[in-house]
């Protein structure tokens, strides 16, 4: 009997931690695992708006693949950008550009998702995102050489527009984001004799009523209040009218001249989703309990890109896009797909949000551990606790742990590295939304196959 090819696109949360638990459970010689990953690495996205921050060093959030998988998966470098469930076939884009086609058994669908955006004028080119670790790094360098370009000019109207920051998006990574930068620039403008620090203002804007809903009225209200006292500008019910190089317009009227928009307003499932045609949950692919996608023989999904049904809350409520749920999930997809190898019944998805926790940098925070509301120094250590205890590696926990040593004894660094400076920092190119393969391509790419079988 052939051994079933079990095929995992991508390498987040719920991807490795699907392959992780393959890994453990199908014994030695069941089955063929392969993983396909563009970076060799799982991105610790929670901890990204310190990474921008200077806090903890890329490194220490990009978990080795190497490290936290045995040697039995294959990891192809590469991205998907199109399913033929029909032909059972993966059309993947491997990092040197290369297309070719990985046949399955069973697929494990984990892409994860994108930065969500809308019908703004001047948004595609003009804004940063916060969504993987080269923006993050983008991000970094170009905050600081606002403060560097601002110092050396003369034109006061050019210094004003580099110093003023806007952050879209009350949820976590807006609020981590504009929290751990705003600390960046504080520390930093006392290196800059030239510039009056009364001049860098943050902006932090967000269409809903309420900062970071999820956290009820009080921490809500905690987290805003930390805001405000150090001077952050937070806005509600208000976004993007038009985002040029200069300047920014708000929904409410407002012009600020401005050089940095950063947009976390949100995320949207990986566009690999719609290349399957199946029924989606704003945008979301939909999916049984079990993780099955219906309808097509042996695919699951699982994590951002698909809508999971929350047991819990039921009344057609689906999971959140959190790390959380994501990592549970991929455990119980692995179950699944080792239950349909051996024809066993399936397990739905059921699990309980624990608690929430949202790191405002320095001696802020506020968390919400099994319902208990937290604020402050006890806060700080409930989510850096729980961030440090999610990493997977040994050597991943040492670094961050080491970094936030280093930055409460040393400070703040404010190295402009330059790695990028010569990339737009669009959320385009960082994140590569214009691969995807339509349906009809898709078709027309495996139809050859199709007539050699």
């Amino acid at each position: 009997m052939a051994r079933p090819r079990i095929l995992v696109v991508g390498a987040g949360f719920a991807g490795v931690g699907c392959v992780r638990r393959l890994e453990r459970r199908i014994p030695p010689g069941r089955a063929e695992i392969t993983l396909v990953a563009p970076f060799s690495y799982q991105l610790y996205l929670p901890l990204l708006p310190q990474v921008a921050s200077g806090v903890l060093t890329p490194q220490s959030v990009a978990v080795s693949l190497r490290r936290s998988q045995k040697h039995r998966t294959r990891i192809l470098p590469g991205g998907a950008i199109g399913v033929d469930p029909e032909k059972k076939i993966c059309i993947v884009q491997k990092v040197t550009g290369e297309i070719v086609d990985e046949p399955y058994d069973i697929l494990v669908l984990t892409p994860g998702s994108i930065t969500r955006t809308f019908d703004i004028p001047g948004l595609p080119e003009n804004a940063r995102g916060m969504k993987t670790l080269a923006e993050a790094a983008y991000v970094r360098d170009h905050v600081i050489a606002q403060l560097d370009l601002a110092d050396a000019s003369e034109d006061e109207e050019e210094r004003a527009s580099r110093l003023q920051f806007v952050v879209v998006g009350g949820g976590y990574a807006g609020t981590e984001t504009a929290a751990c930068l705003q600390r960046l620039t504080t520390s930093a403008v006392k290196r800059y004799p030239r510039l009056d620090p009364s001049l860098i203002k943050w902006h932090l804007i967000d269409i809903a009523p309420k900062l970071m809903p999820e956290l009820g009225d009080e921490l809500g209200k905690a987290a805003l209040d930390v805001l405000t006292q150090r001077g952050i500008e937070v806005s509600l019910g208000v976004s993007i009218a038009e985002a040029g190089p200069e300047k920014v317009t708000f929904t409410d009227g407002r012009t600020l001249p401005c050089r940095t928009l950063i947009w976390t307003a949100g995320v949207a499932a990986s566009p690999l989703m719609a290349t399957l045609e199946r029924e989606t949950v704003r945008g979301r692919l939909a999916v049984t309990p079990e993780l099955t996608v219906p309808g097509l023989d042996g695919v699951f999904a699982l994590g951002d890109a698909a809508a999971v049904p929350d047991l819990t809350k039921g009344e057609g409520a689906i999971c959140p896009p959190t790390a959380q749920h994501a990592m549970r999930q991929g455990r119980i997809a692995a179950d699944n797909v080792l239950a349909t190898i051996l024809h066993q019944p399936l397990h739905p998805y059921v699990h309980k949000d624990l608690g929430l926790v949202v790191d405002l940098g320095g001696h802020d925070a506020v968390s919400r551990p099994l319902g208990i509301n937290l604020s402050g120094v006890p806060a700080q250590a409930v989510a850096r606790g729980y961030h440090w205890s999610a990493l997977r590696t040994g050597v991943a926990k040492t670094r961050v742990l080491t970094n936030w040593m280093l930055n409460a004894l040393a400070g703040d660094d404010f190295v402009r590295t330059g790695f990028q400076d010569q990339k737009a920092g669009t959320l385009k190119e960082f994140e590569h939304t214009d691969v995807y393969l339509t349906p009809d391509q898709i078709r027309e790419h495996t139809a050859p196959l199709h007539a050699v079988h």
